[in-house]
């Protein structure tokens, strides 16, 4: 039970999390697509694996019954899913150490696209403020390592839900199993009675 309440928690906490990482990136797609730019890879694995997520996360929150049934197969979708957000944000690990009030788009300002070097030299008006596409890519590498560690946790709560299942799967069958032998055990004893006493009632009785 309280496996499924802290699996519920954290599914909650994820969607939570993982929306605003999905808007902001969407802001940058957003923007590649209409500049008609390849969206670099630092952005769309993160943005990808979020919208992904999202839906998965939705599903198996209002499913739970289902989710239940199914948690050794939700625990690895979950570890999957951690493994992908690490990727994620190690692609977007070069903002980790950047300074977003003075950003200069370092190594990736020509990939930034509209937003940087081919932005500056098109006049889009998304390069203006590469310090606030600073902050948004920041934002977005810290919300992927807390969905790391929430979906490993997540992960782990399914496994425990798979685990009790199957003890409560495995004590069923043997109350079940004990509850047929005893009724039959029953049934020999009362079959057995009616023998002796059918044998009883045909034994021959001699008046002296």
């Amino acid at each position: 039970m309280f496996g499924s309440l802290f699996f519920i928690f954290w599914r909650i906490v994820e969607i939570t999390f993982l929306i605003p990482i999905v808007g902001m990136l969407a802001y940058f797609v957003d923007g590649y697509v209409k500049a008609n730019i390849m969206t670099p890879p630092y952005i769309l694995v993160l943005f990808i694996v979020s919208v992904i997520a999202v839906f998965w996360s939705l599903d198996t929150l209002i499913r739970h019954s289902t989710t239940k049934r199914s948690a050794a197969f939700v625990s690895f979708v979950d570890l999957c899913f951690f493994g992908a957000f690490i990727a994620g944000v190690y692609q977007l690990g070069f903002i980790g150490s950047a300074n977003c009030t003075r950003w200069d788009g370092g190594e990736v300002y020509i990939s930034l696209g509209p937003f940087g070097y081919w932005g500056v030299q098109s006049g889009n008006p998304l390069s203006f403020d590469i310090n606030k596409s600073c902050a948004m890519l920041k934002a977005c590498f810290a919300l992927g390592i807390m969905e790391v560690i929430f979906f490993f946790w997540t992960a782990i709560f399914a496994a425990f839900i798979h685990r009790h299942n199957r003890e409560v799967v495995v004590r069923e069958t043997k109350e079940t199993t004990v509850r047929r032998r005893s009724h039959s055990s029953r049934r020999g004893h009362s079959s057995s009675s009616n023998r002796r006493s059918s044998s009883a009632a045909r034994r021959p009785h001699y008046v002296v």
